[in-house]
């Protein structure tokens, strides 16, 4: 029988682990933290009752994929929830933006720039189930919906300033930056538009849900679904060489590429070893859970039923703020996105105190302490917010890649999503799973196509590893002259 062992249980780990699993090879799932799901954990972090996800909170490209389409969660236990409004950008004096699952509600909301929102996000909202069909898969690849592909490419390439310059009213304009602002990218810099156009297309295409009970649920109908086909998890298990797993036929690393090669020791080949080393991780997030009392007092209306807040006053202060992390520099004011989960899932609050998520965009590494100018952030547009305030957690960049090594200097997206590494990462090469090492692929979010809990680069990389193995283990280095 064929044998694997995944090294890591984040989602991507368990996804790969579930494709292996359900193709009847034998595998083991080894998990150095004592609870499974890496980045989709969830536990009490503030009061008793209180349930707040750790890292990753909203799902909006999980719902509906190859891998989700294979293998349905929901019979396993995994419920999706919608909020009423999916992310909203407040501005000063109770203005703000809103994004709902309907375009049209979205534009009539936006004034004179509705007509040009619904230009943009219209089409590829009808298209997006071809679109993400193309995009969640590695750059280099003959596009089965090529002519939709290449209207999303048109805008994805664009740098995030350019793009924004299609709408001219503060709400329109700070509504998009707030959602390019997830690439973690200055503005200015090419493709910087590539992740606000792919997760505002999904928020009007499949909206921005919340797992019910956490996003640790997610991790749960996985690991549910290995154990069902005769998969094992282990927690508590630290693996530091590839030696010490024995002669599997396939091991898959959901692992950060610099760990790759530290497990894999000369294993490697040099080029690939060099590759590794030279991938960029990006700016780091510095996050505070807070429980509040009644709910945040946002003077934005719509921004009280909205599932995301994101938190940081006009497009120019939101392009400013992700510059000057990009540089290395604390912002006074930093981009602040903020979870309300409990919108969506009231069984995470306490009577009426909930679990508010929030995190800022800091400079990776960052050694100091951005609570207060978060909480700052929040009682800029929801004045009193502090009076709601009951207990509060934090979690440096330094907690965070020690709660989850994959997030390098507090780096939750696994890497910089620059141009070249949106499109090569994490290394050029025809098979950007395969590490050189026979039977040895990379899984993790440092993969294509990049970060969410949507299991996607596991289920590549298991499909590769797969291929491998149907090659007869024959040649398999997936190099293109890295």
């Amino acid at each position: 029988m064929t044998d694997a062992v995944v090294v890591g249980s984040g989602p991507n780990g368990l996804a790969a682990a579930v494709v292996l699993a359900a193709e009847g090879v034998r595998v083991r799932v080894l998990e150095a933290a004592e609870t499974i799901g890496g980045g989709t954990r969830s536990s009490e972090l503030t009061l008793p009752g209180l349930l707040h996800d750790e890292c990753s909170g909203f799902h909006p490209l999980a719902v509906d994929t190859p891998f989700s389409r294979r293998f349905d969660l929901r019979s396993l236990g995994l419920t999706w929830l919608w909020p009423e409004v999916q992310y909203t950008h407040p501005l000063d004096d109770g203005r703000g933006g809103a994004a709902y699952r309907s375009v049209h509600e979205t534009a009539a909301g936006l004034g004179a720039d509705g007509p040009s929102w619904r230009r943009v996000f219209g089409a590829l909202t009808e298209r997006f189930e071809g679109i993400t069909e193309d995009f969640l898969r590695p750059m280099l690849h003959v596009p089965a919906h090529p002519v939709m592909l290449a209207r999303f490419g048109a805008y994805a390439a664009m740098p995030a300033a350019l793009l924004g310059r299609r709408w001219s009213t503060p709400e329109a304009r700070a509504l998009f930056g707030g959602v390019a602002a997830h690439a973690l990218r200055p503005f200015g810099s090419p493709m910087s538009s590539a992740i606000g156009i792919a997760l505002g297309t999904a928020a009007h295409a499949y909206g921005w849900p919340v797992a019910q009970g956490g996003s640790r649920t997610i991790a749960a109908a996985m690991a549910a679904l290995v154990e069902k086909n005769g998969g094992t998890i282990e927690t508590g298990v630290r693996v530091e060489s590839l030696a010490e797993l024995g002669t599997p036929d396939l091991i898959l690393l959901d692992t950060a590429p610099a760990d790759a090669v530290r497990l894999a020791g000369n294993r490697m080949p040099a080029r690939t070893a060099r590759a590794y080393r030279r991938y960029r991780h990006g700016p780091g997030a510095f996050k505070v859970e807070y429980a509040v009392e009644g709910g945040v007092p946002w003077a934005h209306e719509p921004s009280r039923r909205a599932g995301t807040v994101h938190v940081c006053g006009s497009f120019a202060e939101t392009a400013e703020a992700e510059r000057q992390v990009a540089r290395g520099v604390m912002p006074e004011r930093p981009y602040v996105l903020v979870g309300q989960q409990f919108v969506a899932d009231p069984s995470r609050s306490a009577g009426n105190v909930h679990p508010l998520y929030a995190y800022a965009h800091v400079p990776s590494g960052y050694t100091g302490d951005a609570t207060d100018a978060i909480t700052a952030q929040i009682e800029r547009f929801a004045p009193g917010f502090r009076d709601t305030v009951r207990a509060t957690h934090v979690r440096s960049t330094t907690d965070m890649s020690v709660h989850n090594p994959n997030y390098v200097g507090g780096d939750i997206v696994t890497g910089a999503n620059s141009a070249w590494q949106l499109v090569f990462r994490p290394r050029p090469a025809l098979d950007p799973y395969a590490t050189g090492v026979p039977g040895v692929y990379l899984c993790s979010a440092a993969t294509p196509p990049g970060a969410g809990a949507h299991g996607m680069c596991g289920y590549h990389a298991a499909r590769s590893a797969l291929a491998y193995l149907e090659r007869g283990a024959g040649r398999e280095s997936g190099d293109a002259g890295a």
